[in-house]
């Protein structure tokens, strides 16, 4: 069963940093595009950050500038850097994988891990 282990999150104040991996647990035969997602009630999820398995990046545009994602693949894992962080980047942060396991494969989402920013 392929799982993704989301870590970091919490508290932060305004104009703080934030630090979220994301680590692919079990057996895959193969890892394409991995990165973050975030989510507020009410409104449709949005791209924080995605890197491809080549090494293409592409951030969201409420985050350009302030943010970077890296990946590891020998370990499975996706990070993300951002800061300056204000109170509208206060959501549920989801980490997505493109996974192949070889006998099945598509988009995998960790559970979430919320992200409040306030002082």
């Amino acid at each position: 069963q392929v799982q993704l282990v989301e870590s970091g999150g919490g508290l932060v104040q305004p104009g703080g940093s934030l630090h979220l991996s994301c680590t692919v647990a079990g057996t895959i035969s193969r890892l394409y595009g991995m990165g973050w997602y975030r989510q507020v009630p009410e409104r449709q999820r949005e791209l924080v950050a995605w890197i491809t398995h080549t090494g293409v990046i592409k951030y969201g545009d409420s985050v350009q500038g302030r943010t970077i994602i890296s990946r590891d693949d020998a370990k499975k894992m996706v990070s993300v850097q951002m800061d300056s962080l204000q109170l509208e980047d206060t959501a549920v942060y989801y980490c997505k994988a493109v996974i192949s396991t070889g006998s099945d494969g598509g988009d995998y989402w960790g559970q979430g891990t919320q992200v409040t920013v306030s002082s």
